[in-house]
């Protein structure tokens, strides 16, 4: 096996100015969700797996579910690669990314590489990820020896906005049913586990009036005050919550967006604003939904001539192991430490991703790919994100690796 991981490292090797020159053109192509137009970019993608030699399958997904979404189109990659019976490995990295937002030092659709960086939105997030799947499919295809099983590239569109027209849909529509998955993580760290987010939009709906005579109506800004005063306070007492998950520390709850408003000589009589609610692994998103809809009417019930409307735009499960999950763990953990010459060891993390539909449908899941130690060192959903491309070459390794042991075992049995 030591021969076999040694031609796998050395093909890495071989390939990786192709394989940065791949994660730069996804870069330099835009997949910004919102607005989530991303069949261009999944067009993109297509083109440079096929130019490497793999078939591509382009599914579409249905119209209604990308506008469910929120999304403008989405066109799902699946890359499957049979090399005898045995298990399905599924590889998971979307193509998606948020909009760049201000204060970048380089361009963020440029994949400029600085001082053995490479920097563009999407660089970490998770199109290094295409190319460290792809690239370790296309090293083990080299080998000349016997695997037994198939492994599979998802390359999806939506993990921005929940995953329902990427792996939802896959796994809904009976398009995959992989044995084991690796989804995009990063390369210290193997992800077990990770929260679950709850977006509710709320619409304080009032009364508008002449500013001149302010008393004839009711204002609906002013009465967001004590609402958003309970949720803060409310805030502040989920750090007395603490995880049991290593790497998660407690719920949170953000205020994220506020719009309201006439003009400014009109008294407003409506306001919109939506919350972000992490859900850790151990509590129910069903009973968080329910803590939360009974604060906000409590506060309604306070405030005469306001109604407040409470309408769920997200749910995302956390993502909590099932059974197989804990050998796979331990496996990309093995091989990881081997590469990286440092012990990597699994966590949680308090973000959310598709990771979690693979897991929901009971598949052994973990996450894993290429980055540096954390999202903030990537500067992941922040200007300049970057990701290291030691980092890079050497977890397309750990990759590959992984995929071998996986389909050795048929072999041996």
């Amino acid at each position: 096996m030591h021969d076999l991981k040694q031609h796998l490292a050395a093909r890495i090797d071989q390939g990786f100015t192709a394989q940065t020159a791949m994660l730069q053109a996804l870069v330099r192509t835009p997949s910004d969700n919102p607005p989530g137009d991303c069949t261009p970019h999944a067009e993109a993608t297509a083109r440079l797996l096929e130019a490497m030699g793999l078939e591509v399958e382009r599914h579409v997904t249905p119209a209604e579910v990308v506008a469910e979404a929120g999304m403008l189109s989405a066109t799902n990659l699946i890359v499957r690669h049979r090399f005898g019976p045995g298990p399905t490995i599924a590889l998971n990295a979307h193509g998606d990314v948020v909009p760049p937002g201000r204060g970048w030092s380089a361009d963020p659709y440029g994949g400029e590489v600085r001082e053995g960086w490479l920097y563009g939105r999407g660089a970490a997030v998770s199109k290094s990820d295409i190319t460290t799947y792809a690239c370790a499919l296309a090293a083990l295809k080299t080998l000349q020896t016997p695997l037994a099983g198939s492994v599979e590239l998802h390359i999806t569109y939506d993990e921005e906005t929940g995953g329902a027209t990427g792996p939802g849909w896959i796994l809904g529509a009976g398009l995959s049913k992989p044995d084991y998955v690796l989804s995009a993580a990063f390369s210290y760290h193997v992800i077990t586990a990770h929260n679950g987010c709850l977006h509710l939009e709320l619409t304080l709906l009032g009364k508008s009036a002449h500013a001149a005579m302010p008393d004839t109506g009711v204002d609906a800004i002013e009465a967001s005050v004590p609402l958003l005063q309970a949720l803060y306070r409310y805030r502040d007492s989920l750090r007395e919550r603490p995880s049991a998950t290593l790497g998660i520390s407690h719920p949170t709850l953000v205020v994220g967006l506020i719009e309201g408003g006439i003009n400014t000589n009109v008294v407003g009589d409506r306001l919109t604003l939506r919350l972000d609610r992490r859900i850790v692994p151990e509590e129910s998103p069903e009973a968080v939904e329910t803590e939360l809809r009974d604060l906000i009417q409590t506060v309604a019930a306070q405030l005469p001539g306001i109604t407040i409307d409470v309408s769920r735009i997200l749910l995302a499960r956390p993502f909590v192991p099932v059974a197989g999950s804990e050998r796979l763990a331990e496996l990309v953990c093995r091989e990881a430490g081997a590469v990286f010459g440092e012990p990597v060891t699994p966590i949680g993390v308090p973000l959310y991703t598709d990771a979690r539909l693979y897991s929901e449908a009971g598949i052994p899941t973990v996450m894993y790919g290429a980055g540096p130690r954390t999202l903030l060192e990537a500067n992941g959903h922040r200007a300049d994100e970057r990701v290291p491309l030691q980092d890079l070459r050497k977890a397309t390794q750990v990759v590959a690796n992984t995929l071998l042991e996986l389909l050795k075992e048929g072999v041996e049995k």
